[in-house]
């Protein structure tokens, strides 16, 4: 099934789902269009599970964290990354079976996890905050700083670990860097030439010809490209389609640098139907994001992915006594999970 598709079945889907859940058929607008899988801004609360409809947005708020604008969109991943993993920060026992699902996706080494946040940063006078180690400086968690989906904070049989996490639903990639644009946009110069990202990692070194170092971001401060990836890699793996993905490489080894965590990972976590996901980063060099990313680069920490599909089957064949069949029922009618 082509992405297309998969998008479109998701979008009618979501349609239909609303006709029963959503109190109201008035469309919602994105971009200055109505459609009918976008509902009223005002009642974005309505895309939530019922058990964390009035919990998430008080930790929001308590978190200084920015409130995505497409959260009243039924196809958000934002939203589904809440509705999926908001519930293991909630649950003592679904959060005991998330720390064993992370050490069945991640690593054995995982005992337990402590805490889970959505738009992860540290605090603002940190060194691990992304102002300093990525050099984002006008960012806020959930706007213009790279602070992952959720991060899991575990506990290994050697210390202390963290699992950044990206969540996708329908999403086509992981967007194409900021820094290819042309003109100038407040503060910030346009690229001068952006065909220089296009050269094959062998004739050319990324850091130096990086823009966003123009920008004084500091990716490529922690990044090492592996001998395989500088063989395979046909333009930056920022480009077009991994921005997403570089960015969060960087904070995690940037992280792990910092001698803070005995283990940092970086993670995706998406729906296994979205065909045009796994092979976005064609164009690269590599052909499915799963097993070739975690090989173009140098260094400690730890690149794994798994499906939304994967972890609800997981929960449901370990509950006890149908603990959660009413989330899971959820998941199903909501999601097809």
């Amino acid at each position: 099934m082509s992405e297309f598709n998969f998008d479109l079945e998701q979008r009618k889907h979501q349609e239909i789902w609303r006709k029963t859940n959503i109190s109201t058929s008035e469309r919602g607008f994105q971009n200055k269009r109505d459609y009918e899988h976008i509902i009223p801004r005002r009642i974005w609360t309505e895309t939530l599970w019922k058990d964390i409809r009035l919990e998430l947005p008080v930790y929001l708020d308590q978190k200084h964290i920015q409130h995505h604008t497409g959260t009243h969109n039924l196809l958000s991943s934002w939203v589904a990354c809440a509705n999926l993993y908001f519930p293991v920060r909630q649950n003592e026992n679904l959060r005991i079976m998330m720390a064993e699902f992370l050490k069945q996706k991640i690593s054995d080494h995982i005992t337990e996890i402590t805490d889970v946040e959505l738009e992860f940063a540290f605090p603002q006078n940190d060194p691990l905050h992304p102002s300093i180690l990525l050099g984002e400086e006008d960012g806020t968690r959930g706007s213009g700083q790279t602070s992952p989906d959720v991060a899991f904070l575990i506990k290994t049989k050697q210390g202390n670990g963290i699992v950044l996490t990206e969540c996708k639903y329908t999403e086509h990639s992981f967007y194409k860097c900021s820094a290819r644009r042309t003109e100038d946009k407040e503060k910030r110069k346009g690229n001068p030439d952006p065909s220089r990202c296009l050269k094959q990692a062998s004739v050319c070194d990324y850091q130096t010809i990086c823009h966003q170092t123009v920008w004084k971001r500091k990716y490529w401060n922690n990044l090492i490209l592996s001998k395989h990836g500088r063989t395979i890699l046909k333009r930056c793996p920022a480009t077009s389609a991994g921005y997403q993905l570089f960015r969060q490489q960087s904070l995690a080894e940037g992280i792990m640098k910092s001698g803070r965590y005995s283990l940092v990972a970086s993670a995706v976590a998406f729906d296994d139907r979205n065909i045009e996901l796994k092979a976005c980063l064609r164009s690269t060099g590599i052909s499915n994001f799963q097993t070739g990313w975690s090989e173009i680069f140098e260094g400690k920490t730890i690149f794994r992915t798994w499906a939304h599909q994967e972890w609800i089957d997981f929960v449901r064949k370990n509950q006890t006594n149908g603990q959660f069949n009413e989330w899971l029922k959820y998941m199903q009618d909501r999601y097809g999970y």
